[in-house]
């Protein structure tokens, strides 16, 4: 047994794999907000470290932290001022230790996570392109046999959200990143050849997919969100619906803590989308947690 803990920039995830078989048996997740007002303060807040350490003595409590267990944080522990303080209270609170990973090791794990996802689906690993939206950073990765490019791009839906309002604000905002994907993909497709699969990990994908299922957060069901095919019309299918909604009743659907910032994220995917020239998505619920738990597993 193994498990793996992403405290993300929006989200706080936790998984527990049987490493003999390799399938997970456990899973936690609560919206946490790291990134909340980082923009405007450099700092991790203190109410959303209160949310962490809330997180994850509830984690503790129902996943049980006796197996080997590694935690992981990214984009708001990169960008913040406090880290280190950030760090050591979560350590005094609950006794567990967490490593700041830079964008590579972010990838790598994502894409280990994400190849797990796709093996238990049955579908094609060994050539894909990959998007991962963040609450503070987005992630491309193509992984072609056994090499994998990557880029980082320094905005995620909190991060956008907290300079941008309207989806004109959004797009106009997000923009001036989309040269520079345009770019990576450019490169990478030159490299490596475009792919036939672009897979999407995350919240924002993984809402687009629950929507489509009839699911919502209360029934929420990693095992058929993973696998499902979403397209261009189903995001925008999500946004018209979404955006209408009183902010409560979206809540219900997509979550507390996500309802404001699930439209931006919806924004950021379809323009990513299209600068890729994709109809089509497959969607993984598995990502950094997947990744981290698994690397435990080989030790």
């Amino acid at each position: 047994m193994a498990i793996g803990i992403d405290i993300g920039s929006n989200s706080l995830r936790v998984v527990k794999i049987d490493c003999k078989e390799m399938k997970k048996i456990a899973e936690f997740e609560r919206v946490v907000r790291t990134a909340q007002d980082i923009e405007i303060t450099s700092l991790i807040s203190q109410a959303a470290l209160e949310r962490i350490v809330e997180a994850l003595q509830e984690a503790k409590e129902i996943i049980g932290f006796d197996e080997p267990y590694k935690a992981v944080a990214t984009a708001a522990f990169r960008k913040a001022k406090n880290a280190r303080e950030a760090i050591a209270f979560i350590y005094k609170k609950t006794g567990i230790e967490v490593e700041v990973i830079d964008p590579e090791q972010e990838s790598l794990y994502s894409v280990a996570g994400v190849i797990f996802g796709l093996r238990s689906k049955g579908l094609p690993d060994k050539k894909f392109l990959m998007v991962d939206i963040g609450g503070g950073s987005t992630e491309l990765v193509l992984k072609h046999r056994n090499d994998i490019i990557f880029r980082s791009f320094n905005f995620g839906i909190l991060t956008v959200i907290q300079n941008f309002k309207t989806k004109e604000e959004i797009i106009f905002g997000i923009r001036r990143y989309m040269s520079d994907i345009k770019e990576f993909l450019q490169d990478a497709f030159e490299l490596f050849g475009k792919p036939k699969i672009f897979v999407g990990t995350g919240g924002t994908p993984a809402t687009v997919a629950a929507l489509k299922l009839g699911l919502n957060y209360e029934n929420y069901d990693a095992s058929k969100v993973s696998g499902t095919t979403i397209t261009l019309d189903d995001i925008e299918n999500a946004y018209k619906k979404l955006i209408l909604m009183p902010l409560q009743q979206r809540a219900k659907l997509v979550g507390i803590g996500r309802e404001d910032a699930i439209i931006a994220g919806l924004v950021i995917l379809e323009e990513i989308m299209k600068k890729a020239a994709f109809k089509e998505m497959v969607v993984s619920d598995e990502g950094v947690r997947e990744g981290v738990a698994l690397e435990l597993c080989k030790q």
